[in-house]
């Protein structure tokens, strides 16, 4: 399949912030062949115009609207939508023991394949491209993957309650080989989840296969007091005394880090993942997103899952991050459109291991959005790049595209299945178990 995106803006965001006015976009099946000027684009054979995805060429008109990559939703739990809007306004804590844990103790390997695919569903028409999942029964959300065709990242929330490093050790070999959009990670849920010997076996698993950790970290303030009083060391601190961080990886949230922990993330390689929008419904606090740039510290934007945010949506999330940061700092200058923009895609793909879908550039994975400017909220056109981070929202995806297929457009989807199947499962699933 040999695809032609023409008459668009294009921000390959590979390597800086320029925009191509007038270009266009070619891809050979899921690699990108060509982006530049239409004035020096190589020929291109279109045998059949149109949008038919099964035809042997196909030729998009992009009316002048904006190409990007797409965003990477760098820390989620997919398969929570099954939660959403059903333990709201509560602490972490409380919410976690008292009623997220109880019904996630009812799941069962065929939820959270439905409830994946419904998330997957929602982070198509947020423009995101690939997902950071942490959940249970991981081969679910493989195969939910690559039933829609959607690339996602994942890793088993370990700890005392649930899953051994036996079984992620298997996962960790038999995963990463099951499909090309599909990876698998070492990690474990939190600190405050998980026993000593149980963080030692999975600092054993990182040496062993040089691979790095993920895990929540420092996302409330009660959290480290408490690791204070278990352990005489804060959380990162601890992690990095076991040998957890000797080969990098990603802390998710990282709100409550001092000037030596934002030292240790910069030295050991750790990424911090922010989840502005559930962190701020939580009450788990403010990320130090200016202190950890100026550190060199890599950051990524995430939604979290769906019971604690509510909804997926990259643009709610790129808006907070810039303006929680200029609040905190008391600078309206703090963390500009063109940061928080690098932070949703290209340190969100690396922090993910996805370097072939970090930027739009010869030789890069086709995993690209369109972002319909003939809006009211897009227009003006002043800085389009502005215009995404600042008045951007999920109607303005026109259009979602993973390793070169057009999984959403319009809102139309082609991803094996019919929307309404999709929410009549999910519906009956949680009348039948949840109830």
């Amino acid at each position: 399949m040999k695809t032609r995106i023409y008459n668009a803006m294009i921000l390959p965001m590979d390597g800086g912030y320029d925009l191509i006015r007038d270009g266009e976009i070619h891809i050979d099946n899921d690699r990108i062949s060509y982006v530049g000027s239409s004035t020096d684009a190589p020929a291109f054979n279109v045998q059949t115009a149109g949008d038919t995805q099964g035809s042997e060429t196909n030729a998009i008109d992009a009316e002048g609207n904006l190409i990007l990559p797409g965003f990477k939703n760098a820390h989620t739990h997919s398969a929570m939508t099954f939660l959403r809007s059903y333990a709201d306004d509560l602490p972490l804590q409380e919410w976690l023991n008292d009623q997220i844990f109880p019904m996630e103790a009812r799941l069962k390997p065929e939820h959270v394949l439905w409830f994946t695919k419904l998330a997957i569903m929602e982070y198509l028409t947020s423009g995101i491209t690939a997902n950071f999942d942490m959940y249970f029964y991981p081969e679910m959300i493989a195969q939910a993957a690559i039933e829609t065709g959607f690339r996602t990242v994942m890793m088993r929330g370990l700890n005392n309650f649930a899953s051994t490093p036996e079984e992620v050790d298997g996962e960790f070999e038999r995963l990463n080989s099951l499909d090309p959009r599909v990876s698998y990670k070492l990690g474990f849920h939190a600190e405050y989840t998980c026993s000593e010997e149980l963080l030692k076996a999975v600092a054993e698993l990182s040496e062993k296969y040089q691979a790095p950790v993920h895990a929540h970290v420092s996302e409330t303030k009660r959290e480290c007091d408490e690791c204070v009083e278990r352990h005489g060391l804060t959380p990162v601190r601890y992690l990095d005394s076991l040998g957890l961080l000797d080969h990098g990886g990603c802390f998710f949230h990282g709100i409550w880090l001092d000037d030596e922990e934002i030292g240790i993330c910069k030295d050991r390689g750790i990424y911090i993942i922010t989840n502005p929008a559930s962190n701020l419904k939580l009450s788990s606090g403010i990320a130090r997103t200016a202190d950890l740039l100026r550190a060199g510290v890599g950051m990524g934007v995430a939604t979290d899952g769906p019971a604690s945010n509510n909804c997926l949506d990259m643009f709610r999330e790129m808006f907070l991050v810039t303006g929680l940061a200029k609040i905190r700092e008391h600078d309206a200058a703090a963390i500009p459109a063109e940061d928080v923009l690098k932070m949703a895609t290209v340190t969100g793909a690396h922090a993910m291991g996805l370097k072939d879908c970090d930027g739009l550039a010869p030789g890069k994975k086709a995993d690209l959005i369109m972002i319909d400017m003939k809006q009211p909220n897009m227009q003006p056109v002043n800085h389009p790049l502005k215009n995404l981070v600042y008045s951007g929202c999920k109607s303005n995806v026109k259009m979602t595209m993973v390793d070169g297929r057009i999984l959403y457009r319009d809102g139309t989807f082609d991803i094996g299945v019919e929307p309404e199947e999709v929410y009549s499962t999910c519906a009956e699933l949680i009348a039948r178990d949840f109830r």
